[in-house]
């Protein structure tokens, strides 16, 4: 460009030159009618040799948010997602409810239809104009996002991009939105700063030093320590170090419902996954991360315990009811938080015959819980089980930078798990469908890294297979996935046989609205996308299976194992 010459881009052509300015990577989108600005601005901006973000389309709106918040767990950068107007943005609701769950920060955009009808470039043109229109489009995923706009004029475009990735990004994290209307997109804007850095910066609180060095003195000083982690340890050097400080400490971790992993499994201050009986002794309890630390009605708290809840949110603000107690509040980001707790622990005071005897305890009963864990996965007796699976696949994995993404299928405790970034588990929110499209996501921010999505058979249907199928195809994206088929929803029918144990239903020959019968060849849904698939329903040949179909996705082709496995 001539010196003293002005750089013009269309709105629609200067959001992706922006986005990629901003550290976005991808852009996941699903057009439709009110594309048009967005797909000429594209080619325009590429034309004049603009810097981009690849955009890929992505051919469901559920698979699109997934791989969104995958491709963040591993790379730790947010990503964008781009839908059709309000049924888009519709479809994408779940995968909004589940990165505001998960605190996973995305910026999320979906076209408006045109509130012109004629007379102005880029007004209504098909009757899908009228039938889309909405008084409150934003309303749709609105509990889920922590900030929402609607671009009103084309010279926002830069601006609100800024804000929406530094409200992203800011403690806590999670979603944004913004709309886009269309006759707003097709106007030209000056463009010569376009790919200028960032205007804004996201918050990052720090722990309070106050309060850390209470939390700090409290452990020191008790007897009885115990923590339990949900989320994850922070990176990896908070990661390192928060399993340092167990150990000399002796602390014992609990991973209740974990959905990252925040110390490696066979750590011998990892309990396993049961707080109980570890609860009901403890007198300083350490919640890290836990949107529900533990169960109310099985699990008792020692009521003299103190407890201290860390996390982005330790209060977890955005839930109406949530009253687990809170003695000391730390908020930050766990990176943050763990180091220094471990600083002001390093100033405490040392009972080194009290804690070399807690240590040796809870090596023993981790050893026990680790052994029990064991022999179940060998028993197969009965048929093949998921405790089988993920000790098949926990051998399998041995060696490898690998990421294992579960939803309902293999679990902890059989698989072993030991690097920060290693084992996700689906959202509390419980937006099915979730680990197939973040699998991929997560391949796509490292090829380099084993990605294996294990999941139900009533999970992978939620996945929109066909189109998680064709994605995989198109880009070339290598992971394996494992369908524990027991035939059902098992997860409804051990929460009906928990809360009537003894009810009719638990005793009825089968239990009503839980049965996914007759189970649909999943072998023959992921070869119509050339994917390499297996049926397997003996037990001798789960390993063996696995150990092929890794060697297959480092090919580069995505393999599917379909397992039968026992109810439950």
């Amino acid at each position: 460009m001539a010196k003293g010459e002005t750089r013009t881009l269309t709105a629609g052509g200067a959001i992706f030159p922006r986005l990629k300015a901003l550290g976005v990577d991808y852009v996941f989108a699903n057009s439709g009618t009110d594309f048009p600005p967005i797909i000429e601005g594209l080619a325009e901006a590429a034309a004049k040799g603009e810097d981009l973000p690849q955009a890929i389309v992505i051919p469901h709106e559920h698979a699109a948010m997934g791989m969104a918040h995958g491709y963040y767990l591993i790379s730790g950068k947010a990503q964008a997602v781009m839908l059709h107007t309000n049924v888009g943005l519709a479809n994408g609701a779940i995968g909004a409810i589940n990165a505001a769950c998960e605190h996973i920060p995305m910026i999320l955009m979906s076209g408006k239809t045109p509130v012109t009808e004629s007379e102005r470039f880029g007004a209504r043109t098909v009757p899908i104009g009228w039938g889309q229109e909405m008084r409150d489009q934003g309303a749709l995923v609105r509990e889920s996002c922590k900030w929402e706009n609607e671009l009103r004029f084309p010279e926002q475009v830069a601006p609100f991009l800024d804000r929406a990735l530094a409200v992203a990004n800011s403690t806590p994290k999670g979603p944004v939105y913004l709309s886009l209307p269309r006759e707003i997109l097709c106007e030209t804007i000056d463009a010569s700063d376009i790919g200028a850095g960032p205007s804004m910066r996201p918050a990052e609180p720090g722990a309070g030093i106050h309060a850390i060095k209470d939390a700090a003195r409290w452990l020191a000083g008790a007897k009885a320590p115990l923590i339990i982690a949900q989320r994850g340890a922070g990176d990896a050097d908070s990661f390192r170090r928060f399993s340092q400080i167990v150990d000399k400490w002796a602390i014992p971790v609990c991973s209740w419902w974990a959905t990252h992993l925040a110390i490696p499994t066979d750590h011998p201050c990892h309990i396993g996954g049961n707080p109980m009986p570890w609860l009901e002794r403890a007198d300083v309890v350490v919640v890290l991360d836990c949107l529900a630390p533990w169960w109310p009605d099985q699990h008792r708290l020692n009521p003299d315990a103190k407890v201290i809840n860390i996390g982005p949110d330790p209060i977890f603000h955005r839930y109406p009811t949530r009253t687990f107690r809170s003695d000391l509040s730390i908020a930050g980001e766990n990176a943050v938080t763990i180091p220094a707790l471990a600083d002001a622990l390093a100033a405490c005071d040392r009972d080194e015959d009290t804690i070399a005897a807690r240590r040796a305890k809870i090596a023993a009963a981790s050893e026990k819980t680790r052994q029990n864990a064991r022999e179940t996965a060998a028993d197969t007796a009965q048929g093949i089980t998921k405790a089988h699976v993920s000790a098949c696949l926990s051998d399998a994995l041995e060696g490898r930078k690998s990421s294992v993404f579960s939803e309902l299928g293999t679990f902890l405790g059989p698989l072993d798990r030991r690097d920060h970034i290693s084992w996700f588990v689906e959202p509390h929110s419980g937006g099915l469908g979730w680990s197939f499209p973040a699998a991929m996501g997560a391949k796509l921010a490292d090829p380099s890294r084993t990605i294996v999505a294990t999941m139900g058979d009533g999970s992978y249907m939620f996945a929109n297979p066909t189109a998680c199928h064709q994605i995989a195809e198109a880009h070339g994206i290598g992971i394996v996935v494992i369908i524990l088929n027991n035939e059902e929803w098992g997860a409804v029918r051990g929460s009906v046989t928990g809360l009537y144990p003894d009810g009719f239903a638990a005793k009825a020959n089968r239990m009503p609205l839980t049965a996914l019968k007759p189970t649909p060849d999943f072998v023959r849904t992921a070869e119509a996308s050339r994917a390499w698939a297996k049926r397997i329903t003996d037990p001798a040949d789960v390993a063996q299976a696995i150990r092929e179909a890794l060697e297959i996705a480092d090919t580069g082709r995505l393999a599917l194992l379909d397992i039968a496995t026992l109810p439950g």
